[in-house]
């Protein structure tokens, strides 16, 4: 890591904020992660997270994540056909994680793999979301976001946190796909679990078994997952028809005001 260069502030599109709380909220037994891209102001070291990409989980962990040289190569051409048809300097800045009934602030595990990050790009950003973790007075479930790097303090790592700021952003094409993606992803990941122990038995009981788990695990992702994305974004699509009309309504009201 560079000592003397390090993020200033970080800015994050509020659809992309959307779809990492929709990822973090998918499952409260196993972390998720994503990668994020965007752009970085080099002078001022500012980051501008306007998209994200959501990972393939190999290996499901109630307590860590890990990104595959793999998946990072990725995201980079991902990022690059993102650039290209942006027309702008777009590149992987950034991840993110969950945090499932544990508080937001990054163990040590996660401030390793962050200073690992950092080697490799100086003003690379971390972002957690810690989810379904129940405030004791107020007894109900709170979703907390901290942004943060991580730091040198003698021969000792700590983090240190970056001031984050939303800002609102239209539902741009590239990361409604990611939405509708996602069940796709769980889907994939619940079958090759069950395809990997497929092998193990030549019992058709144990054979049946496995198949109904694996129907219902699909079932579930259906119901919980898909559904919700659906009925949402259909909610959305209602409201932004009826500001459509609304604002067709203020334009014709104006003109023939004009006309008057």
């Amino acid at each position: 890591m560079e000592p003397d260069k390090h993020l200033q502030k970080v800015e994050l599109a509020s659809d992309v904020y959307a779809i990492c709380i929709q990822h973090a909220l998918i499952t409260e037994k196993q972390e998720v992660m994503g990668l994020l891209l965007g752009e970085i102001d080099e002078e001022e070291c500012i980051s501008k997270i306007s998209a994200c990409m959501i990972l393939h989980r190999s290996d499901k962990q109630p307590d860590r994540v890990e990104i595959s040289p793999e998946q990072l190569c990725g995201a980079s051409a991902y990022a690059e056909e993102l650039a290209s048809s942006l027309r702008k300097p777009i590149r992987v800045i950034g991840w993110y994680h969950s945090h499932p009934h544990i508080t937001v602030w990054p163990s040590h595990v996660d401030i390793k793999t962050q200073a690992n990050y950092q080697m490799m790009d100086p003003l690379f950003v971390g972002l957690i979301f810690s989810v379904y973790n129940s405030d004791p007075q107020t007894k109900s479930n709170q979703v907390q976001l901290t942004c943060f790097q991580a730091k040198v303090n003698g021969d000792q790592l700590e983090r240190r946190e970056v001031p984050l700021f939303i800002q609102n952003a239209p539902l741009a094409p590239y990361n409604l796909k990611q939405i509708v993606d996602l069940p796709k992803i769980l889907i994939q990941e619940e079958l090759e679990i069950h395809s990997n122990n497929d092998g193990e038995t030549n019992d058709p009981l144990v054979k049946l078994h496995n198949d109904a788990v694996k129907t219902v695990a699909v079932a579930n992702i259906v119901s919980n997952v898909s559904i919700p994305i659906l009925e949402g974004l259909t909610a959305r699509l209602s409201a932004t028809q009826c500001r459509i009309k609304e604002l067709q309504a203020i334009k014709e009201k104006l003109l023939a005001e004009l006309k008057e």
